[in-house]
C-alpha cells in the first residue's frame, strides 16, 4: 500500500514544511537537514487508504494538511475509530519503533497532504536528539490519556460521549475563530465511530447541542463558542 501515492512536485521550501510540524520544530538545523534528503511530500484524495493493518512499517508520516482516521475492527468486524488526527500530527511511529507489522489502518477523511520519512531516519532522530525523544514520550502519554478518558466514558450518557468526541477533536486540531473554537464539520458517521454510538444517536445529540447554543455548524466547520460550557455536559 505504501507506494500507491500521487507525488507532488519537489517543494523548494521543504525545510519550512518540516518545521511547521510541531514534532520537528526547534530541532537542530543539522538534524533537519539530514531529514530533508529523505523527506517526501505526497497528496491524497479523501477516503484513500494510506496504511493497512499488518503492513510492515517502512515510513513515519506527518500530516501537512487535512485529516486522517486511524481505525481497526472488533471481533464482529465492526469498524472502530481509535483516533482522528490532523495538521502537524504524526502517525506510523509505533511500527517504526518495535519493528512489528502495523496494528491499525490509516485512511484520509479529506484531501490530505502528508510528508513521510523512512522509519530508520525517524528512529535515528529520536535516539540522537533528546528533544525529539521527549516529544515522542509526550505524544505517547497524550494518546494514552485520551484512551483512558474514552474508556471511563463507556457507560456515560450519549450526550457526554458526543461532547467528549468533539472536545477530543478540539484538543488535537481546534483553531480559534470569530465564532469560537473551530474544527472541521466531519460526517456524523465519523463522530459515531469515535464515540461508539449509533449515527442516528449522534445526529440527535448534535441537534440538541446546537439548539442549546453549545455548538454551531455550517457546511465545512463546527464551532464551539464556549469550551467550558461544552465540557460541563460531560458527567
Amino acid at each position: 500500500m505504501e507506494d500507491r501515492y500521487n507525488y507532488l512536485e519537489q517543494n523548494a521550501d521543504i525545510e519550512q514544511l518540516i518545521e511547521s510540524v510541531p514534532f520537528l520544530s526547534d530541532l537542530p538545523a543539522e538534524s533537519l537537514q539530514k531529514l530533508t534528503g529523505h523527506f517526501v511530500t505526497l497528496a491524497h484524495p479523501a477516503n484513500q487508504i494510506i496504511l493497512l493493518e499488518n503492513d510492515w512499517g517502512g515510513s513515519v508520516y506527518f500530516i501537512i494538511e487535512g485529516w486522517v482516521k486511524i481505525r481497526t475492527y472488533n471481533l464482529e468486524g465492526k469498524e472502530v475509530t481509535l483516533n482522528i488526527i490532523g495538521q502537524g500530527e504524526i502517525f506510523g511511529e509505533m511500527a517504526a519503533l518495535d519493528k512489528m507489522p502495523r496494528s491499525t489502518d490509516a485512511i484520509t477523511l479529506t484531501s490530505t497532504v502528508i510528508g513521510r520519512i523512512p522509519s530508520q531516519d525517524f528512529v535515528e532522530l529520536i535516539t540522537t536528539e533528546p528533544l525529539a525523544g521527549v516529544r515522542l514520550a509526550q505524544l505517547m502519554a497524550k494518546r494514552l490519556r485520551q484512551v483512558n478518558r474514552r474508556l471511563q466514558l463507556r457507560e456515560a450518557s450519549s450526550t457526554s460521549r458526543v461532547a467528549d468526541a468533539i472536545l477530543f477533536l478540539v484538543e488535537g486540531q481546534g483553531k480559534k475563530g470569530v465564532r469560537g473554537t473551530q474544527i472541521p464539520n466531519l460526517p456524523h458517521r465519523e463522530i459515531s465511530s469515535l464515540s461508539g454510538l449509533a449515527r442516528e444517536t449522534v445526529t440527535r445529540v448534535l441537534t440538541k447541542l446546537e439548539k442549546r447554543g453549545l455548538i454551531r455548524r455550517d457546511a465545512d466547520s463546527l464551532h464551539i463558542p464556549d469550551i467550558p460550557a461544552l465540557e460541563s455536559m460531560i458527567g
